[in-house]
């Protein structure tokens, strides 16, 4: 038996987004002011999305129930396989004490902290970003800085905020990819298109990053390189994704931006260093200086686990991988039972809800595979390999409950369409739908925790409402792509994968409130942005 999606199922489409919103609001609530778990409040939303789905919706028990497994599946495999896999490795360098070399030869380049954010959780973790995504560079970046001495507050929403504007050609362009899948428009100039709106973010998010963490002093203080990480970062993501396309840009842009960074180091430095409050009574830091050969040996971890990503995130990589071993599932009383229809879907079609066990293509193994040779190259035995990644396992065994419930959550309101119906309340916006496009995306990313699931729920979506309000659709299309990245910050997974990496479990509700309006900023600025494009700036719209 099949069920057919409703949009309205209150008869008013803004009756009915409200009561959609419920779960959300419910999930984001009790973390931000209530300091709810946040595995509980994971499931509150999920009884409540669930109870939604069933209730007003009228979708079958059955059907719910399995939307919620299929997503608590994708939430283990392969989200909380990449996070449990960057701790393993995190955790190995700081057992073998190497990451203390790590924090010296960035302080030795660098001790001013704000410099030290610009290299780390802007430019690595753009690269981190555009090879694996799905979390990855936050949980690698916020890693990082805490073995750096950044306090796990600090630490967790300066990578959040930091990984923002490369998230739209992350995993080696699949979002854009995915959209263009989606919605049948031009790969090429989805993402041109993308590539016209980021690039002044790239530019914008270094100061906006600075601003946030040292003040407005602070951040002209360092405004050079501010201005060279995201300038160097900005250009070659424009040229890439135009005359490219999208699968090297952050790669390219990011490979780029840090080589500026450290050739500016080499003939400037900030005329004060920056350190935070608390630590402004503590004896000044000096780096101790290292041989060449012990620096490489501390950074080895790092590096092998960029190639193991890299090489991992290439596609063909994947498609062989996926030919030797790739299980495929049906989920039961799910697959091709549900039908989405118009305006979401161009015509009344099934959809489908299969698992892939995808274990030997995922990140998370190559992040897995990355821990053990470069352990086994740092000089331990097997047996402290495994009594490390157990322990690892241990520390991250909540998260990855939390992880489960929030994709179960959002599993549940795309099979149960109230996502669909809070995306059409948007749409409905009329002459100001270029503005609350890219807010959108947002939405959906804030819902489903990536870039890529949100193109791929409301990217037909921004279609069609586009073609009724006399906007060019490949600009709307983009428009989501590009919104979305904001709100990557503010996802719960997103959320948890910072507390995780940053020992702040019980705290995601400090971390939301420390990214939430950064988020809804920076995405209004690009609903702005797109605003002028479609009413002003029309030529910078591909052809």
């Amino acid at each position: 038996m099949t069920w057919t999606q409703n949009y309205t199922p209150l008869g008013n489409l803004y009756l009915s987004a409200l009561v959609a919103a419920i779960p959300v609001v419910l999930l984001l609530g009790a973390l931000a002011f209530f300091h709810v778990k946040a595995h509980i409040a994971a499931l509150l939303g999920l009884a409540s999305a669930l109870a939604i789905a069933i209730l007003v919706y009228g979708m079958p028990a059955s059907m719910a129930g399995m939307a919620a497994v299929n997503g608590a599946l994708f939430g283990l495999m392969p989200i909380g396989w990449i996070i449990l896999n960057a701790i393993f490795v995190y955790d190995l360098s700081v057992k073998a004490g190497k990451f203390e070399v790590v924090k010296e030869t960035i302080a030795g380049l660098a001790a001013d902290r704000r410099i030290q954010v610009l290299l780390i959780a802007f430019s690595f973790g753009a690269f981190i970003e555009g090879a694996a995504g799905f979390g990855t560079p936050v949980a690698i970046s916020a890693a990082m800085l805490i073995g750096l001495g950044f306090k796990p507050l600090a630490a967790a929403g300066l990578a959040l905020i930091g990984n923002t504007a490369p998230v739209a050609y992350g995993a080696l362009g699949t979002p854009i990819i995915t959209l263009a899948k989606v919605t049948g428009l031009s790969e090429a100039a989805l993402s041109a298109m993308a590539g016209r709106q980021l690039p002044l973010f790239s530019l914008i998010v270094p100061f906006w990053l600075i601003w946030q963490m040292s003040g407005f002093k602070g951040m002209l203080e360092v405004w050079p390189a501010c201005l060279v990480a995201g300038l160097s970062f900005a250009i070659p993501q424009f040229y890439v994704s135009n005359y490219w396309g999208p699968n090297l840009v952050d790669i390219v842009a990011a490979a780029v931006s840090l080589t500026a960074v450290y050739l500016l180091l080499k003939v400037w430095q900030p005329a004060k260093v920056w350190r935070f409050p608390e630590e402004r009574d503590e004896p000044h830091y000096q780096a101790k200086k290292h041989t060449a050969g012990e620096a490489f040996m501390a950074w080895m971890p790092w590096i092998v686990l960029s190639v193991f990503v890299f090489i991992w995130g290439y596609p063909q990589v994947k498609t062989f991988f996926n030919s030797l071993s790739a299980p495929k599932f049906d989920i039961p009383y799910l697959h091709n039972l549900v039908l989405k229809a118009p305006p979401v879907a161009k015509k009344v079609s099934p959809e489908g809800a299969q698992y892939v066990f995808n274990w030997l293509s995922a990140t998370g193994t190559g992040l897995f595979l990355s821990g053990i040779v470069s352990g086994l190259w740092l000089g331990f035995g097997f047996g402290d390999l495994l009594a490390t990644y157990w322990k690892t396992l241990k520390r991250v065994k909540m998260s990855l409950l939390t992880i489960a419930a929030m994709l179960a959550l959002g599993y549940t309101t795309k099979f149960s369409a109230s996502d669909s119906t809070m995306g059409l309340a948007f749409a409905s916006t009329g002459v100001l739908f270029p503005f609350f496009s890219p807010l959108l995306g947002w939405l959906g990313v804030a819902l489903t925790g990536s870039d890529t699931s949100s193109n791929v729920l409301f990217g037909n979506l921004q279609v069609v409402s586009a073609q009724q309000v006399g906007m060019n659709p490949v600009l709307a299309a983009a428009s989501n792509s590009s919104g979305g990245v904001m709100g990557k910050m503010i996802d719960a997974q997103s959320i948890v994968v910072a507390s995780v990496a940053t020992g702040q479990d019980g705290h995601e509700g400090d971390i939301l409130r420390y990214v939430f309006w950064h988020s809804l900023a920076l995405a209004c600025l690009v609903g702005v942005v797109v605003f002028l494009q479609h009413n002003f700036f029309g030529w910078m719209i591909p052809g």
